[in-house]
């Protein structure tokens, strides 16, 4: 055992666990990749200024949640907290926005807060995020939704729902502002709320506590403020996704965590998670690039939580399909043996066959003990006998039924055995 462990609220993933994240990580960016969604990658951490700039300094993720160090050098670098900011930051640096538009981006990768551990609230958690950059069109906002909902469905989950609401633009959100503020401030609130209240009311809204949640009641919402554009856009959104056979709840108090969002937001919950029931969302961003510093460049994205998705298909007792495992598994018997299967293994490998070997000298007992430990459909087995005459043993793993095979043969036997044509 090491002297050292994971640090608290963080995790390792190891085999077979890793495996279903995996999976999750593979249902998400497939539909994406469908879409036209080319892959960005960006470093684990960033200047502070990104983040307290465009998340909000109000919020409890700049506030409260982001690891941050200063260089040797004197530069002040948090832990990328969330993904949008760091991917609008990249595609502006690499003149993206100066290209064909819209620039459509997917990224996976592992965010880092400083939360309180518990299920499905970790310090350290994956997500798969995707971003489309340089329009301003009802038809994105959808498409990234139902991308969304289909990887959820394409994992067999039943119990996700969806949540969906509009947060206005800066032409009618001021005056809701004003609306809410004025409500707010009537309530009975500890001082950090209240001081909220005049720095972005809004997300008094999404206080979780239950004292707090009590008194909105009869709190202003942003659809009963609404200019009409907005009310049309939102419209479009809500049609194209009923078009599409998405089912959604309209929830009018649904803000989310951070400053940049307008108009479309919205968040996938999954009642079997308890508290922690968000197992992904996003919403429209438009004012996002200018608060770092960019041109105005209107935007729509999402993240989803491949932690929570994993423990959502728990919850709802599923195991999701996982990439081949060990096809076959080859024995060899003595040292001529051994290099004729190693070169066997790497030739089934190459047809796409997955394929393992008795590492480590094993004889026959513990060599087909680790074949069928491997979870194996067939074994492939071989002495000096099989190899004078050209052959190996074929085992089916699940019968027991043994044949020789010519050496020759064997590649394109396994193939059909393991991929057979339909009929």
């Amino acid at each position: 055992m090491s002297t050292f462990s994971a640090p608290r609220g963080t995790y390792d993933l190891i085999p077979p666990d890793s495996a279903d994240f995996l999976a999750v990580r593979e249902a998400m960016a497939a539909p994406l990749r469908r879409a036209g969604y080319g892959y960005i990658e960006t470093p684990g951490f960033e200047q502070v200024e990104l983040f307290s700039r465009g998340v909000g300094e109000s919020t409890d993720i700049v506030t409260k949640e982001m690891y941050t160090l200063t260089t040797k050098g004197g530069d002040r670098l948090a832990l990328r907290p969330e993904g949008t900011a760091s991917v609008l930051r990249a595609a502006l640096e690499a003149n993206l926005h100066r290209g064909a538009l819209p620039v459509k981006l997917w990224y996976s990768g592992s965010y880092y807060r400083y939360e309180r551990p518990q299920a499905g609230r970790y310090r350290h958690f994956s997500q798969v995020g995707a971003e489309v950059l340089g329009a301003e069109d009802p038809a994105l906002d959808a498409e990234l939704i139902i991308l969304a909902a289909d990887a959820y469905a394409s994992l067999g989950l039943t119990g996700v729902r969806l949540l969906l609401n509009s947060l206005g633009d800066r032409e009618c959100r001021p005056g809701y502002r004003t609306a809410l503020q004025d409500f707010l401030r009537g309530l009975d609130l500890d001082e950090d709320t209240r001081r909220r209240i005049e720095v972005n009311p809004l997300r008094v809204l999404d206080d979780k506590r239950e004292a707090v949640q009590r008194q909105l009641t009869g709190a202003p919402l942003m659809r009963d403020h609404l200019c009409e554009a907005c009310k049309e856009y939102h419209e479009q959104v809500r049609e194209l996704l009923t078009g599409a056979g998405i089912t959604f709840e309209d929830d009018p108090k649904l803000v989310r965590g951070l400053d940049y969002y307008t108009r479309t937001t919205f968040e996938f919950v999954h009642d079997g998670l308890g508290s922690q029931s968000a197992v992904g969302g996003g919403g429209r961003y438009d004012g996002l690039s200018e608060m770092i510093g960019g041109p105005a460049l209107p935007a729509v994205g999402w993240a989803l939580g491949v932690d929570r998705t994993v423990l959502a298909l728990r919850a709802e007792k599923i195991a999701p399909d996982l990439p081949r495992g060990t096809e076959v598994f080859a024995v060899p018997l003595g040292e001529d043996a051994r290099r004729a299967l190693f070169a066997l293994v790497t030739e089934l490998r190459r047809a796409g066959v997955a394929a393992d070997f008795a590492y480590g000298g094993k004889g026959m007992k513990n060599g087909m003990k680790s074949a069928d430990r491997s979870g194996a459909r067939f074994a492939l087995v071989a002495g000096e006998r099989d190899l004078a005459e050209g052959t190996v043993q074929l085992k089916d793993l699940a019968s027991g039924e043994q044949s020789p095979v010519g050496l020759g043969a064997l590649v394109g036997t396994l193939l059909a055995a393991l991929r057979p044509e339909p009929s």
